[in-house]
């Protein structure tokens, strides 16, 4: 016995001291649940080699995508909580599949460890430049006038853009006639030809069609106007107090991960976030807020934004494809 109880406090002070020098004897692994290329995977990979550079080991991005970002998360929640893999998520998988799918394998507030959130963006409301609607009065007059008429285009069923239509159709009392996409690239280039009435499209990407007189501005979907459309009216300044529709890009560990190694993780962030060629390529050239969290007020926001889609979901009665 004395045998068996020496051995397994031998075990247990290795593993210990093995947690203590992390990050030590491989490669770390960040996990996007999405493919190359877009928000979340630029942001994984900038804050990869941030973290690289201060954790001073090898830290190497995967995309794992499907299912609208389950398989990713589902990897990471199966993953040992040892601080070598870790997620860069946006928000949707976090916090509207839970609400939007019947079922997912995953509980966002309890399988994965918030570490910080990374950055948040917001959507425009666009038309296009040879619209008779010059502004939101007209769009929705125009919805009242002739329900069902006005159409508008997203990246597809539960996306940021849908979401943000379907909250509009409420605030403004009107039915609106959603047209989903395979991506927002495709509804968006049905807006710049016309076939579609509007799309909330994300700040980065409408910027230059804007700039170009292609798309005119409405409003957005945030509480604070974007940096780089300066004269466009947030919802709330239009109104609708209650519209506010942002979305996140952040990192998170399995659950039970060591404190000590989220809380090394979150000070690397915090100092990554402040790298300037991570200031240039998200927020300066991205139409991005760079925006940083402790772990408990991300988990705090995971939680809000919950209930605030599961309403938006079940008000507009959504159902997933």
């Amino acid at each position: 016995m004395k045998r068996i109880a020496f051995l397994c406090s031998t075990l247990a002070f290795a593993a210990a001291a093995t947690a203590q020098t992390w990050p030590s004897d491989r490669p770390i692994k960040v996990i996007v649940p999405f493919s190359a290329g877009g928000n979340a995977d630029l942001t994984a990979r900038l804050i990869a080699k941030q973290l690289a550079e201060g954790l001073k080991t090898p830290v190497v991005v995967e995309n794992r995508a499907g299912a609208n970002g389950t398989l990713g998360l589902e990897a990471v929640r199966q993953a040992a909580p040892d601080g070598y893999t870790l997620l860069v998520s946006p928000s949707s998988p976090l916090v509207v599949n839970p609400v939007l799918y019947k079922k997912v394998p995953y509980d966002s507030l309890k399988d994965f460890e918030p570490i910080s959130q990374i950055l948040t963006y917001q959507y425009v409301l666009v038309v296009p430049a040879a619209s008779t609607v010059r502004g939101l009065p007209d769009l929705a007059a125009a919805a009242k006038d002739k329900p069902g008429d006005l159409t508008y285009g997203s990246s597809g069923i539960g996306g940021g853009g849908h979401l943000a239509g379907e909250l509009l159709a409420l605030r403004l009392g009107a039915k609106l006639n959603h047209v989903p996409y395979k991506g927002a690239a495709p509804a968006l280039a049905d807006v710049l030809g016309g076939q579609l009435s509007f799309t909330w499209d994300t700040v980065m990407t409408a910027v230059p069609h804007i700039q170009a007189d292609k798309l005119r501005p409405l409003a957005v979907s945030g509480g604070n106007r974007a940096g780089s459309l300066p004269n466009v009216p947030t919802m709330k300044e239009l109104g609708y107090k209650d519209y506010d529709i942002t979305q996140f890009v952040g990192l998170l560990a399995p659950a039970k991960t060591p404190d000590h190694i989220i809380k090394r993780l979150h000070a690397e962030v915090e100092k990554a976030v402040k790298a300037p060629e991570v200031i240039k390529a998200l927020k300066t050239e991205g139409g991005n807020e760079l925006v940083t969290s402790t772990p408990a007020q991300f988990k705090s926001l995971i939680a809000r934004e919950l209930t605030f889609y599961r309403k938006i979901v079940n008000d507009a009665q959504i159902k997933a494809e």
